[in-house]
């Protein structure tokens, strides 16, 4: 096993292993919450309770990883009909049951399981949408290079310091995030600093539905 192009060795197992146990912690405290959930959405609007969607996941030397993430449906089921579009502000594609799980992060709560198959990580990158991805790279100087050995996350430091993308200067905003976040990841304690701080922050929006 050799370093990722972003993350050292010992960051990378110090890491994975700190994702796996939030993983499970954070399953094991939500599962009941998972039937309610799925009962809402069903009862709001009709379709599939869970939505999954193509992202991008980390860049390795020889090969760009894509995965399936998975999500509670937020949106109506006819939202991208026309096909794949930013984000609005107040989206009226955006169900009302579908609105408190963004504003409290519920909806994300799938993702666990893509954490556990190694797809994501807790902390990270957002995931980008293939759809947007080759226009970005070419908008954006280095964009790639966010995720380069570092899967997406759940949540990080671009997640919490802004909301949904809406336009091509939010995700070039993000993308600084993201690039300070793998600066960090350089270091075992800055690592474990930023990552326990980053996870707490979004603890304390999914309590207080600060979220979007």
């Amino acid at each position: 096993m050799t370093e990722t192009l972003h993350l050292p060795l010992h960051v990378a197992a110090a890491k994975r292993v700190f994702d796996i146990l939030v993983a499970l912690l954070g399953l094991l405290l939500t599962l009941p919450l998972w039937p309610l959930i799925a009962l809402a959405i069903r009862l709001d609007s009709p379709g599939p309770v869970l939505y999954r969607q193509m992202r991008i996941g980390r860049m390795l030397p020889d090969r760009t990883e894509v995965f399936m993430m998975m999500k509670f449906r937020s949106m109506r089921t006819d939202a991208e009909k026309a096909g794949a579009v930013w984000a609005q502000r107040r989206d009226p594609r955006i169900t009302r049951v579908g609105l408190f799980l963004r504003k409290t992060r519920l909806d994300e709560l799938p993702q666990l399981v893509n954490v556990l198959r190694g797809d994501m990580a807790i902390i990270g990158p957002r995931p980008e949408r293939p759809g947007f991805y080759q226009k970005l790279e070419r908008s954006i100087p280095f964009f790639a290079d966010r995720t380069a050995g570092i899967r997406p996350g759940i949540t990080g430091l671009a997640q919490v310091n802004q909301g949904y993308d809406t336009c091509l200067e939010d995700v070039r905003n993000k993308a600084a995030f993201d690039h300070a976040y793998a600066l960090a990841l350089r270091d075992l304690r800055a690592w474990f600093l930023m990552d326990t701080s980053l996870a707490l922050r979004t603890f304390t929006v999914m309590v207080t539905g600060r979220g979007q």
